[in-house]
């Protein structure tokens, strides 16, 4: 009777972990499974060491576009994310009917805040880095092209941290 409740824990704990995820591991990348979204599309959390090797493993499976590249953060004193969302084109058989997967790279505020840059992989993540790199202060290592984009160049901090604090209205204004 216990050996079959084991049984039972660890089949339900492997249930646990996506099929991608287990896919990644069996490729040698070190993840952890972060169940699935609400719409069903499984979550996985890379190192940023890992992440251009399973970029590239996931691109090889037939997720040959990148849908979106963002940042957010989880709060003052908490991490900041850098997410990837990835989808399949193709009809293929490869990932049977799996069709997209989000990635998602958590960074220790108070560490470098740096990850390596998909522009080789996906083009279309140029003006996608620089938004994140411009609203959060995530750095894309190898980027072609890594300015700001949205703010002036000599602008200091990052808007879109939950610990920014805005810039008094004549401070602005001497900007000008």
């Amino acid at each position: 009777m216990e050996n079959e409740n084991s049984a039972k824990t660890s089949d339900s704990s492997l249930e646990k972990i996506g099929f991608l995820s287990q896919k990644l591991s069996k490729d040698g990348i070190p993840n952890d499974s972060l169940d699935t979204d609400h719409i069903g599309v499984e979550i996985i959390s890379i190192e940023p060491n890992n992440l251009y090797k399973a970029i590239s493993i996931l691109k090889s499976y037939g997720f040959n576009y990148l849908q979106c590249q963002g940042g957010y953060d989880e709060g003052p004193g908490k991490n900041l994310v850098s997410f990837y969302h990835l989808i399949s084109l193709d009809d293929i058989d490869k990932i049977e009917k799996v069709k997209e997967v989000r990635i998602k790279v958590f960074l220790k505020r108070d560490s470098e805040l740096s990850v390596p840059s998909l522009y080789k992989i996906f083009k279309g993540s140029d003006w996608q880095e620089r938004e994140t790199y411009d609203m959060f202060g995530i750095q894309f290592e190898d980027h072609p092209n890594p300015k700001r984009l949205l703010m002036p160049e000599d602008w200091r901090g990052w808007p879109l941290r939950k610990d920014y604090i805005q810039p008094d209205f004549y401070e602005m204004q001497d900007a000008y």
